[in-house]
């Protein structure tokens, strides 16, 4: 009887070896394979690397076909495509689900929709308006403790300014997300930032099959930061449920109870996009000022302008609503730093069905990247000073910066553009309308140029400038 078992064993792990081959072979041949030969069908053919690879080209991640982008017949298509059967990566919400969830970021099909719908109003520019108070505020703070250094070191100072224009942005979101329970928001920004950077750390192992579920370094302080965040936004919640306030906090509560979840609970959705509306609230906006001051300290002649133009509308008073609509080189200027310093630096798509795009056809589950610097710094689009801070390229407006307008994307594109850019660019003015009206900004000898690309673009050492006192 036991001579029998053996070959019988032996078959048995024969089989079960050849159904994982073809299991192997489907998932990691076949299925791309097909991927592949529909889009060599179109011309598109994917790297070999001695070739240059043009405007739209098809490459691999692991198992993720990704279509790259930059085409501009083919960004416009994408641009105008209202369907919700083109969402988000899966990789958003599972490679960085500690950090972002399931929210507004991440999400597809109606439940984006529903949360899109509940969210983005709050953000209108009607709604921005009333909070120019709070951001002058804000700015004000900023530069008293400025000129409180400045004049300790007797005129000039050497400062690394990020975490000073990150409070600058956290505090103004803090109070749009949690209104009158603002402190408990600012007390979530350190422990959102450490999240990030956890998040944002980058290892051997990024990118290989199962690698977030192990319990490396990277991925225990992710959990331990994503359980403490959770905890945090939720005893806000809790204390936020008997208010009346119509925050952005009570507009997600109620958005939550009242539409549709996908597979999340209630609490997770309120915390998915409380952190999809804090995080960009603060750090996006945050990293785009830091570089704007960089930019403005390396161009005092748009240091000039700007505070003539500040002058001249704002007189001795603080700036209001109005007087932001009239700063008309104020605007060129951030324009300009957000096209050689965008919040996002490429726009993820991915086709939940099989798509069409003019004469393109995408299957169901490629991923499409549109890398936003390569549209925003191509000579053939803005001319040859493409990679030169030139303000002046926005006088008539982005219709008249570039050959084609459709490649100006720094919120990205479509349905899904970021819907805080009117809070986003207020914040920007007035940041930088008071800072640049009472001082001076030169590039310190300390200041390393370094842009670090991870989840957003940013100084990968900081931006040291001298600062002072007019």
């Amino acid at each position: 009887m036991e001579h029998m078992l053996v070959p019988q064993a032996f078959t048995y792990f024969v089989l079960l070896m050849c159904i994982l081959l073809i299991l192997f072979c489907h998932f990691f041949w076949l299925k791309l394979e097909t991927i592949r030969l529909k889009f060599r069908r179109q011309g598109i053919r994917g790297p070999l690397p001695s070739f240059v690879l043009g405007r739209t080209f098809l490459f691999e991640l692991g198992r993720h076909q990704i279509l790259y982008a930059t085409d501009l017949k083919l960004v416009k298509q994408i641009s105008n495509f209202k369907s919700l059967d083109l969402g988000k990566p899966a990789y958003l919400h599972e490679d960085r689900g500690p950090l972002l969830g399931k929210g507004l970021i991440s999400s597809t099909g109606s439940v984006w929709s529903h949360q899109r719908n509940t969210i983005a109003p709050q953000l209108y520019m009607e709604k921005v308006k009333d909070m120019v108070d709070v951001i002058v505020e804000s700015a004000y703070s900023l530069v008293k403790s400025w000129n409180s250094m400045v004049e300790t070191e007797g005129g000039v100072v050497d400062l690394t300014v990020d975490d000073y224009v990150r409070n600058f942005t956290s505090a103004i979101i803090s109070k749009m997300m949690f209104g009158n329970n603002y402190h408990a928001g600012m007390k979530l920004f350190p422990k959102c930032k450490a999240l990030i950077d956890a998040v944002d750390s980058p290892t051997m192992l990024d990118g290989t099959p199962l690698s977030r579920y192990l319990p490396t370094k990277k991925n225990r302080d992710a959990w331990r930061l994503e359980k403490e965040t959770y905890k945090m936004i939720m005893d806000i919640v809790k204390k936020h449920n008997a208010s009346t306030s119509e925050d952005m906090l009570q507009t997600i509560m109620k958005g939550a109870m009242n539409g549709e979840l996908g597979s999340s609970s209630i609490d997770k959705v309120i915390v998915d996009n409380c952190k999809d509306v804090y995080i960009p609230g603060f750090e996006v906006s945050g990293v785009v000022a830091i570089w704007g001051l960089m930019l403005l300290a390396s161009h005092p002649e748009w240091q000039a302008r700007v505070r003539t133009e500040v002058q001249e509308v704002c007189g001795d008073q603080l700036p209001d609503a109005n007087m932001l609509g009239r700063m008309r080189v104020l605007k060129m200027v951030i324009q300009e730093v957000i096209r050689l310093y965008p919040g996002a630096v490429f726009v993820a798509r991915r086709a939940m069905e099989d798509l069409r795009f003019g004469d393109t056809c995408v299957p169901k589950g490629v991923d499409i990247w549109i890398w936003t610097l390569a549209l925003h710094r191509d000579p053939e689009i803005w001319g040859p000073d493409a990679d030169k801070f030139n303000p002046e390229r926005f006088a008539n407006g982005v219709f008249g910066a570039c050959k084609s307008p459709q490649a100006y994307i720094p919120f990205g594109v479509g349905a899904r553009m970021c819907p805080g850019q009117n809070l986003a660019m207020t914040e920007l003015k007035v940041l930088f309308a008071l800072v640049i009206s009472n001082f001076s900004l030169n590039i310190s000898p300390n200041y390393r140029h370094s842009p670090r690309f991870g989840l957003l673009l940013e100084p990968e050492h900081g931006v040291n400038l001298l600062i002072k006192k007019i």
